[in-house]
């Protein structure tokens, strides 16, 4: 049994492709692809590289001495979906854990489907984790790479929530598959709606703050109380934001949560 899961951590393959895909011409062009050979500790570290390397980063300035880094989906719900990916894979399956990185999204896939006893529901909720692999797992939690058992699929959620992009899509496709997908409401995406400055403002101070009311959208773009009426109305109608609360001073805005569209 200890060579068995020896040979678990000290061996293993992970491969991690970017592709283009061109909606057009109906086609997907590999841009970059690569195998990741070694230990299971080399296949997490070597593999969120590869993402680094693939996908956008942009910085703001915030006031602080170091600039804050603002990728397309936050890191540690990735480091979070390759680490649960490694330990919890199927190791009798010959295949290669899986990083696909498209336009879109970004894919995260094992071999083997959910442990015995768990549901895709019961990742929406609190639940027990069911270790295939005791080994890789234990190790992980020394390193503190696993901080509490069933944790990492709460953590994926979380981090994207609060980096204002969909929580990320679970499913059992040929393994487990992990599909995090980038912020929808772009600027580019605004604009081609009709949207004008006022609204493409409101949508960046609700990303930041988690919602905005009629008082504040008047305020932050120095309009009327009525314009203000009219502007977050035709976001509603657009289904941009979702009106919450009751009548009065309590009714505020906020983006939908869009967890499995």
């Amino acid at each position: 049994m200890m060579n068995e899961i020896r040979q678990m951590i000290e061996n293993g393959e992970s491969e991690t492709t970017e592709f283009k895909e061109n909606f057009d011409k109906e086609e997907t062009i590999v841009i970059d692809d690569r195998m990741i050979e070694g230990t299971v500790i080399e296949q997490v570290d070597e593999t969120m590289d590869f993402i680094r390397k693939n996908i956008n980063v942009r910085f703001v300035m915030t006031g602080k001495p170091a600039r804050e880094e603002i990728w397309d989906y936050p890191l540690e719900a990735l480091r979070e979906a390759v680490i649960n990916a490694v330990c919890h894979r199927d190791y009798t399956i010959s295949s290669n854990t899986e990083v696909r990185i498209y336009d879109d999204k970004l894919i995260v896939w094992s071999p083997g489907g959910l442990p015995f006893g768990i549901t895709l529901d019961d990742l929406y909720k609190p639940h027990s984790s069911v270790l295939r692999n005791k080994g890789i797992g234990s190790v992980f939690y020394d390193m503190g790479w696993i901080e509490q058992w069933g944790s990492g699929i709460d953590k994926m959620r979380k981090a994207c929530v609060e980096a204002g992009i969909p929580e990320p899509l679970f499913d059992e496709y040929q393994g487990f598959r992990v599909t995090f997908r980038k912020d929808i409401f772009t600027e580019e995406y605004l604009l081609n709606l009709g949207l004008n400055e006022r609204q493409i403002k409101a949508v960046r101070y609700v990303k930041e703050k988690g919602k905005i009311t009629n008082k504040e959208y008047y305020t932050i773009n120095n309009i009327s109380r009525q314009m203000a009426t009219i502007d977050l109305a035709n976001l509603v109608e657009k289904g941009i934001f979702m009106r919450t609360g009751k009548a009065g001073k309590g009714i505020a805005y906020q983006l939908p949560k869009l967890t499995n569209k």
